[in-house]
């Protein structure tokens, strides 16, 4: 039945079913099937992490730009991954109560709530100063008390924060910076978005011993993370 002309919709209500949208129709195709990572992407409101403008894309499967211009933050790189994408790489990075967890690229802090759910401890890294502010300010909002947002480039200062049992790089880069491995406990995993346009593969490193094993097992695209080493991609 058709609402009448002057019906007021509760913004809320609209939200909870673009919600369930999300979770049914992009997370769950995309082989997302941990009851525990669908249950955050419902219980953790998208829409409290993107900006007001953007308020409408929260749940879009797109990468929402996370400051007013959107041609700027298309040059920079300062979107939120798609939802089907933090979900699967948050089923597949296999979080554990007990892990310290280490996010490269902050932005809105959508990710870090959701490691923060599964995790003993977050530490997220944002090289934008306007950004990190604002995801202290909404990780605040959200009740999540068991993250820490730093200023820093993740690039060339993640060494100076400790070991880790997780790594998770929220952003794409050409590939998975070596420096990283020495910051991962026994067992430890890093997860990033690996390769160039127009198609880049999910990898996951686990740390078995003194040896790593690699696996890549989906494709996609995402944005870059800014001032991560370009190596050529020509040979001669």
């Amino acid at each position: 039945m058709a609402l009448p002309m002057n019906a007021q919709v509760n913004p809320s209500d609209v939200h909870a079913q673009a919600r369930f949208n999300m979770i049914e129709q992009q997370v769950r195709p995309w082989n997302v099937l941990d009851e525990a990572v669908l249950e955050l992407m419902g219980k953790i409101h998208r829409e409290d992490f993107v900006p007001p403008e953007y308020a409408n894309l929260a749940y879009m499967d797109i990468e929402v730009p996370l400051k007013s211009n959107a041609e700027e933050c298309a040059a920079k790189g300062w979107h939120m991954l798609a939802p089907k994408i933090e979900a699967r790489m948050l089923q597949d990075v296999k979080i554990q109560p007990t892990d310290r967890v280490l996010e490269i690229g902050t932005g809105s802090g959508y990710m870090a709530a959701l490691l923060a759910a599964q995790a003993q401890e977050v530490v997220t890294l944002e090289i934008d100063p306007e950004l990190a502010e604002m995801a202290r300010e909404n990780l605040l909002s959200a009740g999540v008390k068991n993250v820490e947002v730093k200023l820093a480039d993740g690039a060339t200062n993640s060494l100076a924060q400790g070991m880790f049992d997780v790594i998770m790089l929220s952003g794409s880069v050409a590939q998975v910076p070596e420096a990283l491995f020495a910051q991962l406990n026994a067992g430890g995993r890093i997860a990033a978005i690996v390769g160039h346009m127009p198609v880049m593969r999910f990898t996951l490193v686990t740390k078995n011993g003194d040896n790593y094993e690699v696996k890549q097992p989906w494709d996609t695209a995402a944005s870059r993370l800014v001032s991560f080493e370009e190596p050529s991609r020509f040979s001669f």
